[in-house]
C-alpha cells in the first residue's frame, strides 16, 4: 500500500472529518486562515482522501454546480485507511474488519522530540516546563509555543496545569 503523506492541516482537517459519524468535512473546525481551507480541499480531493456529495446542510456548502445544486465533501474510505482509522462504517458493513484486508496504520517517525514531550506530559506526574526544556534542549519561549501552538491547536489536545507545591507549574495533557 503506498503511504499518503499528509501536510498538518490536511491531517487536522481530515481527521476532524473522518471523527464525525457522517464523514463530513464541514464545518472546518481547524483555525485556518485566508483561502487556505480551499486549497487544503482541493488538495484532498486531487488525491481521492474526499468526494463531493449533494449538501443537505446549506452551513455546510463547498460549492454550487448549476446540475446538481450545492455541494459539499465527505471523506472517502481511504481517508480512513490513510489515518489508520478502522472504524469507518462502509468499510465495515458488519461492524468487524477482516485483519487481512486492515489498512497499514500511519508511520510516524518515532523517537522524535514531539513524541518525548507528549509521553511526559501523558505521565501521571506531568512535566514543568523546566524538564520538558532539559529533555528536548530547547528555550523557555519554545517549549511553550510548542505546547500552545503544535500540541493544541495543530494536534487538538487539551493542556491542563496546576500549581504543584516544590515543582511550580506543572502541564499534563488530559484525556
Amino acid at each position: 500500500m503506498t503511504q499518503i503523506q499528509l501536510s498538518d492541516t490536511q491531517a487536522v482537517i481530515l481527521s476532524a472529518a473522518c471523527a464525525r459519524e457522517d464523514g463530513m468535512l464541514f464545518p472546518v473546525t481547524a483555525s485556518i486562515k485566508g483561502g487556505a481551507v480551499g486549497n487544503v480541499c482541493k488538495s484532498l480531493l486531487k488525491r481521492g482522501l474526499i468526494e463531493e456529495v449533494a449538501a443537505t446542510d446549506l452551513n455546510t456548502v463547498w460549492r454550487h454546480d448549476e446540475e446538481r445544486g450545492p455541494i459539499t465533501l465527505r471523506a472517502t474510505p481511504l481517508a480512513y485507511g490513510t489515518l489508520g482509522i478502522t472504524d469507518d462504517p462502509e468499510q465495515q458493513p458488519d461492524g468487524q474488519r477482516d485483519a487481512a484486508t486492515a489498512p497499514e496504520p500511519a508511520r510516524r517517525r518515532s523517537g522524535t522530540k514531539q513524541e518525548a514531550v507528549i509521553a511526559m506530559l501523558r505521565a501521571e506526574s506531568g512535566a514543568t516546563i523546566d524538564e520538558i526544556m532539559a529533555a528536548t534542549n530547547w528555550a523557555g519561549h519554545t517549549t511553550r509555543g510548542f505546547l500552545s501552538g503544535a500540541l493544541k491547536k495543530k494536534l487538538g489536545l487539551t493542556i491542563t496545569s496546576e500549581k504543584v507545591d516544590g515543582r511550580g507549574r506543572v502541564y499534563a495533557i488530559s484525556d
